[in-house]
């Protein structure tokens, strides 16, 4: 029977790590909102970015 708690606690752990990095990889490639400023060799570039 305590091995069972062990097996359960392990798999929800996982669950959960794996939904914490799935919401970080969301996050890093949500597109950003807000002015944008690009300096390269085309110069200096400034665009609006709004998402609605």
């Amino acid at each position: 029977m305590d091995n069972r708690n062990i097996l359960y606690a392990v798999v929800g752990a996982l669950v959960i790590a794996v939904g914490v990095l799935g919401y970080k990889v969301y996050q890093d490639n949500k597109k950003p909102q807000g002015l944008q400023i690009n300096v390269g060799p085309d110069g200096l570039k400034i665009q609006n970015k709004s998402y609605a």
